[in-house]
């Protein structure tokens, strides 16, 4: 299985980009937040990628980073999202926008995704309410995961496509969600806190988060 490709970016389409790896171009087809976070052509760019396969098709999907790739793979396990739904849902919400939409039930921001109706928007809400807070805790170990060394396939000066920027860092919500089990909190009500928090003070580490979500989680008088 291909599980990512480096490269230069041959060119950029409205749903794909061309990535030739080692003279052998890869269609790899991306959200709108990917392909506008890629670089120009002839440069050099690296994919997390999921492989699609059917008895008629095969089709790579690309990812900035495996915690958004982690994402992809949740949102289609729920019955009616497709790759495109997936891709849609990521590029209009981000990691960071889904895991809190569906942290806080807000189903109506998944319904903002094009293709997306309020059917299919409250089922996603539903059926990951419960699994979300799994990801979100991978997000600080994925993102370490993914920065810790460079790719050899491309050169030291040549530049990286820089990633979107995030509310609060993987990280930063994966120990405040670590916190808050340890303190004996359920995966469901940390998450929806943490992802509260989050959206409210965006840009805050985890000892804020924590704080934050505490006093969201105290018992009200």
């Amino acid at each position: 299985m291909i599980g990512k490709l480096t490269g230069r970016v041959d060119y950029k389409a409205a749903d794909h980009v061309l990535l030739d790896v080692g003279g052998v171009g890869y269609t790899v087809h991306c959200s709108d937040r990917t392909l506008a976070a890629l670089p120009g052509p002839g440069q050099a760019a690296a994919l997390y990628t999921e492989l699609l396969v059917r008895e008629d098709l095969l089709q790579l999907f690309g990812f900035l980073t495996p915690y958004d790739r982690e994402w992809h793979r949740l949102l289609i396990s729920v019955q009616g999202v497709g790759s495109k739904a997936s891709m849609a849902i990521l590029g209009t919400l981000g990691s960071d926008g889904i895991a809190r939409a569906i942290a806080i039930g807000d189903w109506g921001a998944v319904k903002a995704a094009p293709g997306v109706g309020p059917k299919l928007a409250q089922r996603v809400v539903n059926e990951l309410k419960d699994k979300a807070p799994g990801i979100m805790a991978l997000g600080g170990t994925l993102g370490q995961a993914a920065g810790t060394a460079p790719d050899p396939l491309i050169e030291p000066d040549a530049p990286r496509p820089a990633a979107p920027p995030k509310p609060s860092s993987g990280a930063a919500q994966a120990d405040a969600l670590s916190a808050l089990a340890n303190l004996g909190y359920a995966p469901s009500e940390a998450a929806r806190a943490v992802a509260e928090a989050a959206g409210n003070d965006p840009g805050a580490e985890a000892p804020v988060l924590i704080r934050a979500a505490l006093r969201l989680l105290a018992p009200k008088e």
